[in-house]
């Protein structure tokens, strides 16, 4: 029987934002997902801007190839967007960003994680 919990991201201390520190690929890890294909993770996140600045931000979904696997987003001065809505990952596949800021934006948010 399949069950479903709600996890926080690998890439962060007790649901503490994750400050994207990377410029450039590889990104800032916010998650990885479980192991095999057991687990399915829904990743919800949220980007905040801390910045005087409109800043770009690049996530690495599930792999570094550009362009194929980024998913870029234009983040507004002092806001906070959401980014991610409930895309799948799963068996031990990552998500990171990065930014064109080093510590100026961070991410949040929750994994809903679906186990069999």
């Amino acid at each position: 029987m399949a069950s479903l919990s709600k996890v926080v991201p690998s890439g962060s201390t007790d649901g503490s934002p994750v400050k994207i520190a990377a410029t450039a690929t590889a990104g800032t890890t916010f998650h990885t997902a479980g192991s095999g294909t057991t687990f399915i993770d829904e990743v919800t996140m949220y980007l905040t801007n801390t910045d005087s600045a409109e800043r770009t931000v690049t996530i690495e979904w599930t792999a570094a190839t550009a362009p194929d696997f980024n998913l870029k987003f234009k983040v507004p001065a002092g806001e906070t967007i959401l980014a991610i809505a409930g895309l799948l990952v799963t068996n031990s596949k990552t998500v990171k960003a990065f930014c064109d800021a080093a510590n100026v934006v961070n991410m949040v948010g929750y994994i809903n994680r679906l186990s069999n």
